[in-house]
């Protein structure tokens, strides 16, 4: 978490320094009742674990990068509510089992995740951010490799926890750019060829973001 939220910072450091002569401009700072709207690329990147039952060994789940939009309102000028919405897909396999390495096919994963965060520093330029929340992960469209002796996956939708942190940039009075870390906790189970395989899965995965929010 430390060694990502340090990238985070280091990278916020050096888009410091591109901005324009204009960003020099009075901040306007964070206040209660705004609303930004922002769009980011995200990588979705599972830590990967658990136990599968029957074979043994451990199923894997592979990293992901796509778009996101999120919102965030601020219900006090330190205090805020975000919002994220975007979807990626992810090839699923089982390995070090009694039958070798197993590919069970893919699978996508809608992870909408609210998050209170608080804001110590809302009215600076650079403003850092952390927070708490909950994720509730759908599966869908999952689809078994029809090469292995694989025809059936179905990942159960689940809850997890979420903690948080960041830093927002205002680069002009409605214009803030974004650095993100998410750290979820998220252990859905697993059914193979209808349950002839079931597996508890510790994906756990870390949701790491960059990106830009208008701000209304």
């Amino acid at each position: 978490m430390y060694r990502l939220f340090g990238l985070v910072v280091g990278a916020a450091m050096a888009a410091s320094l591109a901005l324009p002569a204009k960003a020099q401009e009075p901040v306007r700072g964070k206040h209660a009742g705004d609303f930004m709207i922002g769009a980011s690329v995200i990588g979705v990147l599972p830590h990967s674990g658990g136990h599968v039952e029957a074979i043994g060994g451990e199923p894997d789940a592979s990293d992901s990068w796509t778009g996101q939009l999120d919102f965030t309102y601020f219900l006090m000028d330190s205090l805020s509510l975000n919002l994220i919405a975007a979807t990626t897909r992810h090839e699923l396999d089982v390995r070090g089992s009694a039958l070798g390495d197993v590919d069970l096919g893919r699978v996508w994963a809608l992870p909408p995740t609210l998050t209170l965060q608080y804001h110590p520093l809302p009215q600076e330029r650079f403003s850092p951010y952390v927070g708490v929340g909950v994720n509730y992960t759908i599966f869908y469209a999952e689809a078994g490799n029809k090469t292995a002796p694989v025809y059936d996956v179905d990942v159960k939708n689940a809850f997890g926890v979420a903690l948080n942190a960041g830093l927002d940039i205002e680069i002009a009075p409605n214009w803030v750019a974004n650095f993100d870390v998410k750290h979820l906790w998220l252990r859905p189970d697993v059914r193979v060829n209808d349950g002839a395989i079931n597996a508890t899965t510790r994906l756990d995965p870390w949701i790491v973001g960059a990106g830009i929010r208008y701000r209304f």
